[in-house]
């Protein structure tokens, strides 16, 4: 894995990475910011503006034309949190020139058109135009819309929210309905301008080979931009409370959810992914064999490692009337593993599912780009050959430990209502 870094503006990282198997050229672009209640909605409207419309081709339609023409090539935006952070990600991906019919330059088309969204978009009197931002906000509203009628996500959200009340973690990526709806084009733009001034950027560009202009074209851009980026913690403990704290709602929910979410201390990353792996982060984990398929204690159980605060967050689908018993049994496996019992097969099993993962890297243009990207929040810049010989050296006391380190910070509940089916 041969990757190039440079800096091409303060607080700017470009990387390159080329692998001749790939037949298209992908770029990535990465904004880092701080999550705030008072920025998120505007933030993610800002950052969908951006690809659906540029000062030259001022609306979706001609935008998607264009696109049409050079073979189908793609732009889209994303928004995320990583702990305490935001993520906001403009990304393209387009035909190598090689295999054009005529050898065209869709390389260069295609980077003129990122330049122009990103450093030249579509803007009417100090504003985003009013097409461009209607659009990406009703785009914002449906996904607030559609996380809160997928009732395990929204469970997820609310445990999230009662774990790291008062931390920016707590704060939805996309803000909340309210806050959005209350989005002005305006602001938008504002928050798209204090973006570009403010923001950590990282850009990853995958291709089958070396694009010399880019880094070029890029590097002169932000040289006409006036760069401040704030510092960012990607890696902040959350505090532990006093004592768990159980948070209930009703719903009109058939299934009742239940989240817990504990937090350690312990600073050993690769031992937690496989004790969760063990624990419920797969089919033959202990969570899905014995609380879901041997005691049918509820429709799933699973669970996720959030290394960002390092936290474990177990959710489930569970009947009302059995919500005492499955988290009792849930506490039971994790006790299990904090006494070792972690059968060889067992931890075989989850070796084995990193050793597939890491594998992976590489496969597709995305892959390469989560990979450091990754690394870049991690702070470090392992190869996944590297990364699997660390995991390859985790214990299975290693792994006792990080169990044990866990403490329950926060029971959240999802409950039917009256007269509602359990």
């Amino acid at each position: 894995m041969n990757i190039k870094r440079t800096e091409l503006a303060e607080g700017v990282g470009f990387s390159e990475l080329t692998d001749s198997k790939f037949k298209t050229c992908s770029v990535y672009i990465k904004f880092i910011t701080k999550l705030d209640q008072s920025t998120a909605s505007a933030n993610a409207i800002a950052s969908g503006v951006l690809s659906v419309s540029n000062s030259k081709l001022p609306s979706l339609a001609a935008l998607n034309e264009k696109l049409s023409e050079l073979y189908g090539a793609s732009l889209n935006n994303s928004v995320r949190k990583y702990g305490d952070m935001q993520l906001i990600g403009l990304s393209a991906s387009w035909i190598a020139d090689r295999y054009t019919l005529e050898g065209e330059d869709i390389t260069g088309d295609m980077l003129n058109i990122v330049c122009d969204c990103l450093f030249h978009p579509n803007i009417s009197g100090g504003e985003f135009e009013s097409s461009s931002f209607s659009i990406s906000k009703n785009d914002i509203l449906d996904t607030i819309s559609a996380e809160f009628n997928n009732k395990r996500g929204h469970a997820i959200t609310q445990a999230v929210s009662a774990a790291f009340r008062n931390e920016p973690a707590a704060v939805s990526v996309y803000g909340t309905k309210e806050t959005a709806e209350a989005v002005t084009s305006a602001e938008a733009y504002a928050a798209y301008l204090e973006l570009m001034r403010t923001a950590r950027i990282e850009i990853y560009m995958i291709s089958p080979e070396p694009i010399t202009a880019a880094a070029d074209q890029l590097k002169n851009c932000f040289s006409g931009l006036e760069r401040c980026p704030e510092e960012v913690s990607y890696d902040s403990l959350s505090p532990l409370k006093a004592s768990p704290e159980t948070v209930e709602e009703t719903a009109g929910v058939n299934q009742c959810k239940t989240v817990l979410v504990f937090k350690s201390e312990l600073d050993d990353q690769l031992a937690f992914y496989l004790m969760n792996n063990i624990l419920g982060g797969s089919s033959v984990s202990k969570l899905f064999l014995n609380v879901r398929e041997k005691q049918s204690l509820c429709y799933y159980c699973s669970s996720r490692y959030m290394s960002s605060k390092n936290a474990l967050l177990i959710d489930s689908g569970v009947e009302k009337s059995d919500i005492p018993q499955a988290e009792a049994e849930i506490l039971r496996q994790l006790d299990e593993i904090c006494s070792g019992n972690i059968s060889e097969q067992e931890l075989e099993s989850a070796m084995l599912t990193f050793e597939n993962s890491l594998a992976s890297v590489g496969d597709t243009p995305s892959s390469y780009a989560s990979w450091m990207f990754d690394n870049f929040l991690d702070g470090c810049d392992d190869t996944p050959a590297q990364r699997w010989e660390m995991y390859r050296a985790v214990t299975k006391d290693r792994i006792v430990q990080a169990a044990k380190s866990l403490k329950l910070d926060c029971i959240y509940h999802m409950l039917s209502t009256e007269g509602e089916s359990q």
